[in-house]
């Protein structure tokens, strides 16, 4: 039986469920606005397009820095134990390196845990910097940051990269990504027009 799937990144309105790149820097740059660990917490799902769950898991000992990625737990997957690594940005991993420095001086810290609240309040996190950012609708979510990181990988990463970012187990999940609609469908067609 083949593999199939219902997902879109449209609603049943035809509103988008992912954040385009304009709303994607509204989040980015709204996220500076918060508290460490809340905006550390915000940029990891920015950068990474993970779950909110799988960021809410990570522990400290996750954080690859020689190798400059995270390594990141795929949670929907039946078979357990199965890790990704995802790149990170510099300037992210010295606030990182700063904040696990803060952490380890707490006299309850585990190296286990990266961070000191539940899903629940991280996703309040994510929610808190969408108003910021004034991003309404199905899209001002966690997993509307996760689609939004994965619509602009597909237009800059070959998509089995993106796959393996994403942690999903089959390319024709991954390739979902590429229905996109205004300036990221424009940006497709115009490396289309350019070639030739």
């Amino acid at each position: 039986m083949a593999y199939t799937t219902e997902f879109s990144l449209f609603d049943g309105h035809g509103q988008r469920k992912y954040l385009n790149q304009e709303e994607r820097q509204k989040f980015y740059s709204c996220a500076g606005q918060f508290p460490l660990e809340a905006r550390l917490f915000c940029l990891m799902v920015y950068f990474t397009g993970a779950r909110i769950s799988e960021i809410a898991n990570l522990g400290v000992s996750r954080i690859d820095f020689s190798n400059k990625t995270v390594i990141i737990q795929t949670l929907k997957r039946r078979k357990k134990g199965v890790f990704r690594q995802v790149p990170l940005p510099d300037p992210l991993l010295e606030e990182l390196r700063s904040y696990i420095g803060t952490l380890k001086a707490h006299p309850y810290y585990d190296e286990n845990r990266l961070w000191y609240f539940s899903t629940r309040t991280a996703s309040r996190h994510i929610k808190a910097v969408m108003h910021m950012a004034e991003i309404k609708g199905h899209k001002a979510s966690a997993r509307g940051l996760r689609h939004g990181f994965a619509v602009q990988a597909v237009m800059m990463v070959p998509i089995t990269q993106v796959q393996l970012w994403l942690g999903h187990a089959h390319l024709q999940t991954t390739t979902i990504y590429v229905q996109v609609s205004g300036t990221e469908e424009r940006a497709m067609a115009e490396k289309l027009w350019a070639s030739g």
